[in-house]
């Protein structure tokens, strides 16, 4: 999500560029001010967004593979309560709350891409699992960032957008001035989740739209495998807006690729040779639904993780630089003083490496006790964690400087696809290496969703002027309490919607990339499973060939992963974030458009993945509120979904254009 340079509240001038020789940034609140930042307050309320974020994001990464943004709706919440209660020095306290509560986001995000897969494989799988991988994975990720910190924060300033992190400063300082923002957000909050309570829950309207709502399309689908799918939620649509135009359009080209290139060539060439040989097209009789996951998506996957490779060669520069910066620090030859700056203060490295160390320990021994593997599986297993977390800690905080997103599902994969060789040479095969491999995945992903996170927060409190070690310290209080709120909330989900497809759970979770990861990992762990390797590799030349073109090889790759009709909204979303960026009135009134489009989406995102969670809930404890008033006729369903959705966005444009310039 791009914010415009000019658009400080309050910044100094030197905040986003490059700094002239000899120039130095001083924040908000210099370094020779302090004012109250970790207070009971502060602390409090950022363990309470921990908790109801961490529900929402699980609920929205399950649902539709995308992971809540949980800094921008904290902010906005954070500001509106300082505001009504009319708190003294309250921007720094903000800070923290933001701090505490994102770490919602970023450990979900670790869980869900992983542990579901042992619900979709069938294996046991209890809440102390799912609890102790994200938590120290979340540990690790917290500590292998910290001798990174001055390096992304303070010597690459202006170097790097910092897209999210620039979007939570604007929220928090320009919030300083009144709560307009917060009530911006709960008003759309209410909007979006509402729309997407009343299809979800109520079952009003169908939530995916396909072109089988008329004759001749759905002939299409049938005979030529063609087929077109649209999500008509609320929350899909503000995802859109916020990743912006470019990235949803080459997201959405992946998605198209794969399911009008890809999806009707594989049938032709079923028909092609059926008629060579005087058979039938055993393809034929699938739908497109069905050719896709047999055979498309292994595709997607090996695009994803040939993307994931590209992110590493290409950060690794960054790598050697940072590796170097973090010497530096340990042999103690930095700038005397420079540590006793209020605003660069770290914690000492040689606690971060004691910290470590200790984190380390109990992840060999969580990987020994847990998972019945023996000794020397169990330290092959640990040194496949420490060396890609620690490697991949730098490629994922250099993607969201850059970007603002975190590749963790392609790295993820990449490390499900080593780990596994690795185990099996050491005899770790079947349910048990499976086991052992998706929870190795699962401290991986979360280390790296961490660190990709908590460089936005340290970097939000560079900008504002906030002391760095105290975010650092009470992070690991945030990741306490997000740990233990995921593992409950996946086990509801898994209660009330299931993630496999049954008659008891005939509408389960999508969580497309836990799906990813369980349909890589079950033929790689069991000797002799037919692997899809040449599938794979078309996924990888693919990647190859899009970053060759100079695109996004990831976003490519993720749009061909993922089914169609969770790609296709994010591109509305994305042609209104261009429209609101345009104004012939002049470019100060498209910036105020588009800061209150940007509060409106994240209202969508957060009110429909919160009310979500309230539906989960409901019917986790058996309240049934479905109308059933198109399980006859689903194709009525389908057109008061789009008149729903074409309703929704006339409220998004139109309250948007009602910003003005102040």
């Amino acid at each position: 999500m791009q914010i415009d340079a000019n658009m400080k509240s309050g910044l100094p001038d030197n905040a986003y560029r490059e700094l002239k020789q000899g120039e130095d940034y001083t924040p908000i609140i210099p370094p020779s001010t302090v004012v109250p930042e970790v207070t009971p307050y502060s602390v409090f309320l950022g363990l309470i967004m921990a908790v109801v974020f961490s529900a929402a994001a699980a609920y929205s990464g399950l649902k539709i593979g995308q992971v809540i943004e949980a800094a921008i709706p904290i902010s906005i919440i954070a500001v509106g309560l300082s505001n009504a209660l009319k708190k003294k020095n309250s921007l720094s306290q903000n800070v923290i709350i933001q701090s505490i509560g994102a770490s919602s986001g970023v450990i979900v995000a670790g869980a869900i891409f992983t542990i579901p897969g042992l619900y979709i494989l069938g294996l046991p799988v209890n809440f102390f699992q799912i609890f102790l991988s994200s938590l120290l994975g979340g540990f690790l990720g917290i500590l292998f960032l910290i001798p990174f910190r001055k390096y992304f924060v303070k010597d690459m300033h202006g170097k790097f957008p910092f897209p999210e992190a620039t979007a939570t400063t604007e929220i928090l300082v320009t919030g300083e001035k009144g709560g307009s923002h917060a009530g911006i957000l709960i008003v759309s909050g209410l909007v979006g989740g509402v729309y997407d309570f009343l299809s979800q829950s109520f079952h009003f309207w169908e939530e995916v739209v396909t072109t089988r709502v008329v004759p001749i399309g759905a002939a299409i689908a049938e005979k030529a495998k063609i087929l077109f799918q649209f999500n008509v939620s609320a929350m899909i649509v503000g995802f859109g807006y916020l990743v912006g135009l470019k990235f949803a359009l080459i997201i959405t080209l992946g998605s198209l690729l794969s399911w009008w290139v890809f999806i009707p060539l594989i049938n032709e060439i079923g028909n092609l040779v059926a008629g060579s040989i005087g058979g039938v097209n055993p393809i034929a009789a699938l739908t497109p639904e069905q050719i896709f996951t047999q055979y498309v998506r292994p595709i997607g996957i090996g695009a994803i993780a040939m993307a994931g490779i590209i992110g590493v060669l290409k950060a690794s520069p960054i790598i050697g630089k940072a590796f170097k910066l973090a010497f530096v620090g340990l042999t103690g030859k930095q700038t005397e003083g420079e540590n006793e700056i209020r605003t660069q203060k770290d914690l000492k490295l040689t606690f971060v490496i004691f910290l470590s160390l200790l984190t380390i320990i109990a992840i060999f021994i969580f990987l020994l006790l847990g998972f019945d593997i023996t000794l020397t599986q169990a330290i092959i297993a640990l040194l496949t964690v420490v060396i890609i977390s620690f490697l991949f800690t730098t490629v994922a905080a250099n993607a969201i400087a850059i970007v603002g997103t975190n590749p963790v599902s392609g790295m993820t994969l990449m490390t499900l696809i080593l780990s596994s060789v690795v185990l099996t040479s050491a005899g770790l095969t079947g349910d048990k290496g499976i086991t052992a491999a998706l929870i190795i995945g699962g401290i991986v992903c979360t280390a790296l969703s961490m660190a990709g996170g908590f460089i936005t927060d340290l970097k939000v409190g560079y900008w504002i002027g906030n002391t760095p070690v105290n975010q650092q310290r009470w992070k690991f209080l945030g990741t306490l309490v997000s740990a233990a709120t995921v593992g409950i909330v996946i086990f509801i989900l898994n209660q009330a919607y299931g993630f496999v497809e049954t008659p008891e759970t005939p509408n389960p979770m999508v969580a497309p990339q836990a799906n990813a990861m369980a349909a890589v990992i079950q033929p790689l762990m069991n000797i002799g499973a037919d692997v899809p390797w040449y599938l794979y590799l078309v996924g990888a030349i693919m990647a190859l060939i899009i970053n060759f073109l100079n695109v996004s090889p990831l976003a490519f790759a993720l749009g061909m992963y993922l089914p169609l009709h969770l790609n296709a909204p994010l591109l509305v979303g994305g042609l209104i974030s261009h429209y609101m960026q345009k104004s012939k009135k002049g470019e100060a009134l498209a910036q105020a458009r588009h800061q209150r489009a940007t509060l409106i989406a994240s209202g969508f995102i957060a009110g429909a993945a919160l009310l979500g969670v309230v539906g989960a809930l409901l019917k986790f404890f058996k309240v049934e509120l479905a109308t059933h008033i198109w399980e006859s006729n689903p194709i009525g369903g389908e057109i008061v979904g789009i008149i729903a959705f074409i309703l929704l966005m006339i409220y998004f444009v139109i309250d948007s254009r009602h910003a003005k310039v102040e």
